[in-house]
């Protein structure tokens, strides 16, 4: 049922008419049956491979329930994502405990350090300053980030399209390390809280792999686990901004090109949907942070009619192209790397 809501002035921002046609449709309204299903399947998921752990004890078939946990990590990832953008409670200190639940315990990743690097990334996507996510950190993003290079990321960028699923194996320890690293910083907040929920998930995860495993099974347990979770990980956010327009220096449009343009689509049915977390509508949840993902689909149209109506690109593709436009974008950007050699 649309509820009725004031119409902008004339002299509103662009922004500010989409907004007023997204809310009138009422679709930035809370979800809590859909949230109520997905975090109790999720949650059943999480405890039923944990059982099937135990219950299978001392077998190579272990492997296959760490495929089935970095499948379930990654889903408690973007739950704890749609926590920090309030798609599911409204209010801060719900989200908050929900979220440092999912991270924190779950899967040993500090909410608070993310939520941080996340909220940044949403103000100024894409901008080479002003994204940390696309920090010169290990991968170079641009030509001029090629060119600044020293170091491991002058090393790795020259090949880095043929090296970044490789090194996407990396990723969940990657996030271990971060959280920790976050929470040794005195003014990080909630440090103490933050702490002892990793080293609570940390003790439990390294307890029961290593005690119902030997040692050497164990151990490749671990690897095959953190290894599929972190190429689930990046398999999710890799389409989402990887190859689309960056910015840097004063370069910021307003805010509706500033996410529109700098984000990715990706086509499909509900598969990709629930594979993503719904942020294969990138578009959307970049311009409406706290609809619910189930809402995003929803939402597209209204979205991608709007931009056409007032000039502004929409860029939607293919999964599969998705992943090949962001290769090739890498590709380039390392090419002053390879030509000096």
């Amino acid at each position: 049922m649309h509820r009725s809501a004031p119409r902008p002035a004339r002299t509103a921002s662009d922004f500010a008419h989409l907004s007023h046609r997204i809310s009138v449709l009422g679709l930035l309204d809370r979800r809590p049956m859909y949230y109520g299903v997905r975090l109790g399947a999720v949650a059943l998921l999480f405890a039923g491979g944990w059982v099937a752990f135990a219950r299978l004890g001392d077998s190579w078939w272990q492997l296959a329930v760490a495929a089935l946990l970095a499948v379930v990590f990654g889903q408690i990832a973007l739950v704890a994502h749609d926590l920090a953008h309030r798609q599911v409670f409204r209010t801060r200190k719900p989200s908050e405990v929900a979220g440092r639940l999912a991270g924190n315990l779950a899967i040993g990743m500090s909410y608070g350090w993310w939520m941080d690097k996340h909220t940044r990334h949403h103000a100024n996507p894409n901008h080479t300053e002003l994204d940390p996510d696309v920090d010169p950190d290990i991968l170079v993003w641009s030509k001029g980030q090629a060119r600044a290079s020293r170091g491991l990321p002058r090393f790795i960028g020259k090949w880095q399209a043929f090296l970044f699923f490789p090194l996407l194996t990396l990723e969940g320890w990657n996030l271990h390390y971060s959280g920790i690293r976050a929470v040794l910083r005195p003014k990080t907040k909630h440090r103490v809280l933050e702490a002892s929920l990793l080293a609570a998930h940390f003790a439990g995860y390294s307890g029961a792999v290593f005690t119902v495993l030997p040692v050497e099974k164990a151990l490749v347990f671990v690897v095959v686990h953190q290894g599929l979770w972190g190429i689930y990980l990046g398999s999710i956010f890799a389409p989402n901004h990887k190859g689309m327009p960056l910015f840097s220096g004063d370069e910021r449009p307003d805010f509706l090109r500033r996410q529109v343009l700098t984000s990715r689509n990706v086509r499909g049915g509900r598969f990709v949907d629930h594979a993503l977390g719904g942020l294969n509508h990138q578009i959307e949840h970049h311009l409406f942070p706290s609809m619910p993902s189930p809402n995003l689909r929803l939402a597209a149209p209204v979205v991608r009619a709007y931009c056409a109506e007032i000039g502004v690109p929409y860029h939607e593709t293919g999964l599969l192209d998705s992943y090949r436009q962001a290769l090739r974008h890498l590709h380039h950007a390392g090419a002053p790397l390879r030509a000096a050699e």
